[in-house]
């Protein structure tokens, strides 16, 4: 019978589960980011876009999408033996908001991915994270062809305060991927928790 010790390092010990959000707005790359860094094949709810979403969906900039993501995106990252990170990137579209409050609970943190073709798509995120003060992180994904800002412009044209760290970053590349989380985990690491 294996034994664990009083310091959470013996062979019965669980490791402790982080939870981190990837959210932003429809086709900013959220189910390329998990499926980039998990080690794990990634839970996809990804589905075709059917004639049904036509005047449902905005496809302005992503007009070549064919998917969505219709429920969430689930990977996994051990970090250590102590420590492992669990993905959940939400669905886009405004229809499945909803489901953000059960996918944001018990969240260290949030990376809202933008993306720079459609910025005002990342708006309810960021008010979504703001309002319920978890830590968040402003990605932007930076796609072939799209317009390129700085830091400084994406901050203004989102209205997000100095605290909030903003990264540059490739969503389908894994080292890219991996730094827009380490920049989160930091942050949300530094946030003092403020009383609702």
């Amino acid at each position: 019978m294996a034994s664990s010790s009083s310091d959470g390092k013996g062979a019965d010990s669980v490791p402790t589960p982080v939870k981190i959000i990837i959210a932003g707005g429809f086709g900013a790359g959220k189910t390329t980011m998990v499926g980039s860094v998990s080690e794990i094949p990634p839970l996809s709810t990804e589905e075709v876009l059917t004639e049904a979403s036509h005047g449902v969906d905005d496809l302005s900039g992503v007009e070549r999408k064919k998917t969505t993501t219709v429920a969430l995106d689930f990977g996994r990252i051990t970090i250590s033996p102590r420590h492992v990170l669990y993905l959940f990137g939400t669905p886009g579209q405004e229809r499945f908001w909803f489901m953000w409050d059960d996918l944001a609970r018990g969240a260290i943190g949030t990376i809202v991915l933008a993306d720079t073709r459609r910025l005002e798509t990342s708006f309810a995120a960021v008010d979504f994270f703001e309002r319920r003060r978890i830590p968040f992180i402003v990605a932007v994904n930076c796609f072939d062809n799209a317009p390129r800002y700085t830091a400084d412009e994406i901050r203004e044209a989102l209205v997000v305060p100095d605290r909030v760290p903003i990264v540059m970053c490739d969503a389908r590349q894994r080292d890219s991927s991996k730094i827009a989380l380490i920049r989160l985990v930091k942050h949300a690491m530094t946030v003092v928790p403020q009383p609702a």
